[in-house]
């Protein structure tokens, strides 16, 4: 876990390790988003295709056979 003092004039500093993690670096963009009083924060990537990857892992289900069936037919 990593701290961060809050500047008076409102500024953070993310700790070296998160902006590693996240793959940001100075004048990059983030996202705070607030969900049940949990802060996430979200690097701003400028390809929609980078923001998307790996969104839907785990979550699209096919049953047995469907992709192959619609590959064959193209």
């Amino acid at each position: 876990m990593e701290a961060a003092k809050l500047s008076s004039k409102n500024q953070l500093v993310i700790p070296k390790p998160m902006r590693k993690a996240l793959g940001v670096k100075g004048g990059d963009k983030v996202f705070f988003v607030l969900r049940g009083g949990v802060v996430y924060l979200l690097p701003h990537r400028k390809s929609l295709v980078d923001a998307l990857k790996g969104a839907a892992r785990g979550r699209l289900r096919y049953p047995t056979g469907y992709l192959k069936a619609e590959r064959s037919a193209w």
